[in-house]
């Protein structure tokens, strides 16, 4: 048999050369353009230190942002630094993404193992998703998965309590691409790359990939990554059976630019900001 692995890069926010000037002059008073200031509830906090705490940059690094215009809230361009938000309630892009300062928004990555139901609870008691994250969480915290995974397939599973967002990656409008190894019966070639990438036939429909590799052969098994971006019930594994490759290991590795790396089974980690940001920019958020 043949052990999945796969390297990844991980992802690392654009570095800021650019050093603030000695005439930089910060405002005596914070500047403030929201016309909500007053109203209850309202939480007014310097947009630097948002950002700051959002792991965009440095507060020094988030300066220069705003002062290099790269910074939106609410659709509008912020050029004055003390201009103070709400995290909760405003909504701030940087260099067009949008990032996440909701703190009561909370996302996850899953390596699911295998065996394991992609729910929260399962009436019938079998081992799930649910179980693995209890204990992990902070106390009321409640999460819902993104997609699925049926309970023979492994990896790469987003958990979250945003719900815009998570019916975002799921519409087909969006593409939204995902990564599979799959270890199949049969030393697999260029014939099946072409197969897979022309499309087959299925009982709902032609299915297509996007990307194609065959990553190793080995006594009459083969290891093939696919990269799609639809969702249908056991898409992966349809395909490669039509194509007359049975499937007898599936793991997804990555989902947009998110990836698994070197996550283990089982594991559960949060979403660093940098892919949190990839993943609102891919579904126009």
């Amino acid at each position: 048999m043949i052990t999945v692995t796969e390297n990844h890069s991980k992802a690392t926010a654009e570095s800021i050369a650019q050093e603030l000037g000695a005439d930089w002059i910060f405002a005596d008073e914070p500047t403030n353009d929201h016309d909500n200031d007053n109203d209850a509830g309202y939480e007014a906090v310097r947009l630097q230190k948002v950002l700051s705490q959002a792991g965009v940059a440095s507060r020094r690094h988030s300066e220069i942002l705003i002062r290099d215009g790269r910074v939106q809230v609410n659709g509008k361009t912020i050029t004055k630094q003390g201009v103070k938000v709400d995290p909760s309630r405003d909504i701030i892009h940087v260099d067009g993404a949008r990032i996440n300062v909701d703190e009561d928004k909370a996302y996850y990555v899953l390596n699911k193992p295998r065996g394991v139901q992609s729910t929260m609870s399962d009436e019938m008691g079998r081992r799930c998703v649910g179980d693995l994250v209890v204990g992990k969480l902070d106390a009321g915290e409640r999460l819902f998965h993104v997609g699925r995974l049926d309970a023979d397939t492994e990896g790469l599973l987003i958990l979250t309590n945003d719900g815009e967002l998570a019916n975002r990656l799921m519409h087909p409008k969006y593409e939204v691409s995902k990564t599979y190894l799959a270890e199949v019966l049969g030393e697999a070639g260029p014939k099946l790359i072409s197969t897979l990438r022309e499309g087959v036939e299925l009982e709902d429909g032609m299915a297509k990939a996007d990307f194609v590799r065959v990553i190793d052969k080995n006594q009459g098994y083969s290891l093939v990554q696919v990269e799609l971006h639809e969702g249908r019930k056991h898409i992966v594994r349809r395909m490669l059976k039509e194509a007359g490759y049975p499937v007898q290991r599936l793991v997804r590795t990555k989902v947009h630019t998110v990836q698994l790396g070197e996550q283990k089974p089982g594991v559960l980690r949060a979403l660093n900001s940098s892919e949190l940001t990839s993943l609102y920019k891919a579904v126009g958020m």
